[in-house]
């Protein structure tokens, strides 16, 4: 295991360097090309931030070791057929519509839900939405997916490929970025683009629950969770029928709910 904690802790530092470039990149476009001009508070954006840097110091003590573990033990059972680019496309592709499953899972059960309901108290989408999640969130996924890892024998490699690909996802559809209207329509063909999952942050409970995707946009489709809604300016983002917390009641609501 010691190996396998080695070689994916040597990769977190590229992981992190991809990932905080585009988060940069798209914080600066965002609110130079936004879709609504609302003002984006220090309060709001610290408050993000401090969960993302709960998130982060978590990562090293408990995501990373659970992840190597799993890595380290998965069941013996792959085809030799199943390497290469296209065991990688299929591990991609295993990973996503699971992450779909989990998405939908997190709404429909009430423990998951009081964690996963403070990501969607924010009352302002940007891409520090999308670093914005409990910790006891990430920790429950982090063990499910160890999980995951094991029954289907998945390669390190997958699984950091697809947490890149995933954060990247998550930056540009929380994003605030306007996108040409006709290229984001045909994007959102194949990928999750804020135009669909603004919706899902929608403060009716009706899309709340619904545009669970998050890499690619087929899996909606496919498991009939699509919303029929269309993103507007006037769109109220949150909870319906809850407001938004400071850092303390955040941190403290999944406990007291």
């Amino acid at each position: 295991m010691s190996d396998v904690l080695n070689q994916l802790s040597g990769v977190v530092a590229s992981k992190f360097a991809i990932v905080a470039g585009a988060f940069v990149l798209l914080f600066l476009l965002e609110r130079a090309f936004p879709v609504v001009s609302w003002s984006s508070g220090i309060a709001r954006v610290g408050r993000n931030l401090s969960l993302a840097s709960l998130n982060f110091i978590a990562s090293p003590l408990i995501v990373i070791p659970l992840t190597a573990a799993a890595a380290a033990h998965v069941l013996d059972w792959r085809p030799l057929m199943w390497s290469g680019w296209p065991g990688l496309v299929l591990d991609l592709l295993l990973l996503d519509v699971w992450i779909y499953w989990w998405h939908r899972l997190n709404h429909r059960l009430p423990l998951l839900w009081r964690f996963h309901e403070v990501h969607h108290l924010d009352e302002t989408l940007d891409t520090t939405s999308a670093l914005r999640f409990h910790f006891g969130e990430v920790v429950l996924s982090s063990l499910v997916r160890a999980g995951v890892i094991i029954l289907l024998a998945m390669p390190l490699t997958s699984v950091v490929v697809f947490e890149v690909l995933l954060l990247l996802s998550t930056l540009l559809h929380h994003s605030n970025l306007k996108l040409p209207a006709r290229f984001e329509k045909v994007l959102s063909l194949f990928i999750v683009t804020p135009s669909i999952h603004w919706v899902h942050h929608h403060a009716i409970q009706a899309d709340t629950d619904s545009n669970y995707a998050t890499v690619l946009s087929v899996w909606d489709r496919l498991f009939g969770s699509v919303s029929a809604t269309r993103r507007t300016s006037e769109m109220k983002i949150g909870v319906e029928g809850k407001a938004e917390r400071n850092l303390l009641g955040l941190l403290v609501k999944p406990f007291w709910h």
